[in-house]
């Protein structure tokens, strides 16, 4: 296969990682070993890079020797000098101690940028102890740059020291080459510019693409959310462009939470009678001890609301659907110790607390048995909510559905629905809980700034948008079957991100073994 062939199959790859920067790679390892061009393989001469070249290391200036009004020539201090193949300087000095000259090659040997590389064309420069420059000596000078362009991961992997790892003189200097004739060298050079202009050009256009893409993506989203009709939701599957499927799942949430995805039915009992029932259900447990009794909490105020919501939905804060808002403690406050799983209960954290799930379940921990009689409030039963109230995971929302007996720990909300009642679907609401609208919601008006948290208090007041029972269970089943198409969506640009990947790898291979070289070189 010619090398021609392996730029003409690009869009069958494109969508494999770093396609492009993959192709920049090959073109500069064929370059440096021969594999090019047409050429004499037996006038290669093998050496060193300090056969051809003169290496001076640059020194460091103090704060005082240097400065940013222009004064003197440019100072470079790293690669965050560099541009894309010469230096932007932003320090000057009148006080050089080592300077670079025009057509030097610049290498970072020193920080997170070592094998880094631009060629200085300008004027001297002085070049701190975080840069060397190669003086071409016996040799094309855009050859050697080639060559150290492909060695860049080389030195990457040669670094040593623990402050500021790096490399010497003795890395670069003793670099192996092979060397062609002067006049291969310059044709190799203009082939390689040649072909990484093709790969500028491919890479503008994946990233046209992309854009062009995302532009269509944003365009059926907004449509989609001005008008959640069948229709439009098919826009967000559509075959010629993806929308990643994190947007898909945020957006399908936002809109099934306020009553945007499935349509009203005016049959269904209104969310007022729903209400009601819970109320009257929560004073009869209250009256019987079954549950404990709460303070009454303050009727929401229309400025409390976070969105508008269809006629027959009505708003309620947490605490009037549930029996029970209460979080746990830390072993340590009570003296109590973790113990083996055959000695303890199990202990719920905040690592534990995922969307919708738990998670982390293959590092859970146990506590000894005596927290539950300090803290028996916050024992779990099957069916409990678990919210997170502290962190980056704030308002992270699962159902516990593991044994009972088991107890939580001070950054872990339990939420007890109301029990005997048929009003809230507690599906639904982990969608809301789980939703962009209700983190947002949380983050703005709920969370103490000092530190991330959400009290007991703001959790029991959070409103909580209810739909008519019917409605409930028809958002939950339609949220169910768009989030299976998004799963397969996921599996299927994974796959097709790996089988350009496999292509990729494929491709590379049989350009490789049938020695790929460029006509008309």
């Amino acid at each position: 296969m010619k090398l021609e062939i392996f730029f003409e199959k690009f869009d069958q790859f494109a969508d494999a990682p770093d396609a492009v920067s993959k192709m920049r790679e090959l073109v500069l390892e064929w370059a440096a070993t021969g594999k090019l061009c047409n050429t004499d393989s037996g006038a290669w001469k093998k050496g060193v890079l300090g056969d051809v070249i003169e290496l001076i290391s640059g020194q460091h200036l103090l704060a005082h020797e240097h400065n940013e009004e222009r004064r003197g020539i440019p100072y470079l201090t790293g690669p965050s000098d560099f541009g894309e193949k010469s230096p932007i300087p932003t320090r000057w000095t009148d006080q050089p101690k080592v300077t670079a000259e025009p057509g030097d090659i610049l290498i970072t040997v020193k920080g997170s940028g070592v094998g880094k590389t631009n060629i200085l064309l300008d004027q001297p420069t002085a070049i701190s102890r975080q840069l060397m420059a190669v003086r071409v000596t016996g040799a094309d000078t855009e050859f050697v740059h080639v060559v150290l362009k492909r060695a860049a991961e080389h030195f990457q992997n040669a670094k040593t020291g623990i402050a500021i790892p790096g490399i010497g003189r003795r890395e670069v200097l003793g670099l192996e080459i092979v060397l062609p004739p002067l006049a291969e060298q310059k044709r190799i050079v203009a082939k390689v510019d040649e072909l990484m202009a093709l790969c500028d050009r491919l890479e503008a256009q994946q990233q046209e693409r992309k854009a062009q893409h995302a532009a269509l993506a944003r365009a059926s989203l907004a449509r989609f959310a001005d008008a959640p009709t069948p229709a439009n939701l098919n826009l967000l599957f559509h075959s010629s462009f993806n929308i990643h499927p994190s947007s898909l799942r945020k957006s399908i949430l936002t809109l099934a939470v306020q009553g945007k995805l499935v349509t009203q039915d005016p049959n269904d009992e209104p969310a007022g009678e729903i209400l009601a029932g819970i109320a009257s259900t929560k004073l009869r447990l209250q009256k019987t001890g079954e549950i404990a009794k709460e303070k009454p909490v303050e009727p929401l105020q229309s400025d409390d609301l976070p969105f508008e919501t269809p006629e027959s939905w009505q708003w309620a804060k947490l605490a009037e659907l549930t029996e029970l808002i209460t979080k746990g403690s830390s072993p340590k406050w009570q003296g109590i110790a973790y113990v083996p799983e055959s000695e303890g209960i199990l202990f719920i954290t905040s690592e534990n607390v995922g969307n919708y799930v738990l998670r982390k379940l293959d590092a859970l921990k146990y506590v000894d048995k005596g927290f539950n009689e300090i803290e028996p409030r916050s024992i779990l039963k099957r069916g409990d909510i678990l919210m997170n109230l502290v962190g980056a995971s704030i308002g992270r929302t699962a159902v516990y559905d593991l044994h009972d007996g088991a107890n939580i720990n001070q950054a872990v909300a339990l939420i007890r629905l109301v029990r005997e009642t048929d009003g809230v679907c507690p599906r639904f609401l982990l969608h809301y809980l789980n939703s962009p609208t209700a983190i947002d919601y949380m983050l703005a008006s709920r969370v103490v700034s000092a530190q991330p948290n959400i009290s007991l208090t703001n959790a029991r007041e959070f409103a909580v948008p209810i739909p008519p029972l019917a409605e409930q269970r028809r958002i939950v089943a339609k949220v169910d079957q768009l989030m299976a198409l998004v799963d397969k969506l996921e599996t299927q640009l994974a796959a097709s991100r790996a089988t350009a990947a496999n292509l990729l790898e494929a491709i590379v291979a049989e350009v490789t073994t049938e020695y790929p070289v460029y006509e008309n070189c």
